[in-house]
C-alpha cells in the first residue's frame, strides 16, 4: 500500500490509529479486533467505508511498525488523512479499543499518550474521553 498512502482517507486514518493502538504491545488481541470490526460496522463516521481496505491499511501500519521512524511517519499520515474535526474521533476509537480487552497494558497506555499528544487533544477533553470508554468496557 506504500504507493497508496496519498490517497488515505479519513477513514482509514481512523483505522490506522485503532490497529496502531491495539499493535502497540505486540499482540492484537481477538477482543481489540472484533472492537475494530464492530466499530467500522456501526459508527457513523465509517458508513461509506469499504471495509476490505481495512486489510491494506492494517498492513501499512505493520510496516511502518517496523520500521525506525515508523511511528513518525504513521503519524504523519494520519494527520494529513484525517480533518481536524476527528482527531477527538480517533482518540475515542483508540480507547476503545485499548479497553476492549478489559486490560490496559503499560504499552497501550504509552501508545494513547502518543496519539494524544500527536493529535493534540487536549488533556481535560482526554480525560473524559477516556472516562467514557472505562463505562462503556466495564465488566458487570
Amino acid at each position: 500500500m506504500k504507493a497508496d498512502t496519498a490517497s488515505l482517507s479519513p477513514q482509514d486514518a481512523l483505522i490506522m490509529v485503532m490497529v496502531a493502538v491495539s499493535a502497540s504491545d505486540e499482540q492484537m488481541r481477538t477482543a481489540e479486533l472484533v472492537a475494530i470490526q464492530r466499530m467500522v460496522n456501526h459508527m457513523p463516521v465509517f458508513a461509506d467505508y469499504d471495509s476490505d481496505r481495512i486489510r491494506r491499511v492494517s498492513q501499512t501500519v505493520f510496516d511502518l511498525l517496523e520500521e525506525e521512524d515508523g511511528l513518525d511517519a504513521l503519524f504523519g499520515l494520519v494527520r494529513d488523512a484525517l480533518p481536524e474535526r476527528l482527531f477527538e474521533t480517533a482518540y475515542a476509537l483508540a480507547c476503545d479499543v485499548a479497553a476492549a480487552d478489559g486490560t490496559l497494558r503499560e504499552t497501550e497506555l504509552r501508545m494513547l499518550e502518543e496519539v494524544r499528544h500527536e493529535l493534540n487533544v487536549s488533556r481535560l477533553h482526554a480525560a473524559a474521553i477516556e472516562q467514557g470508554a472505562r463505562a462503556r468496557h466495564q465488566r458487570g
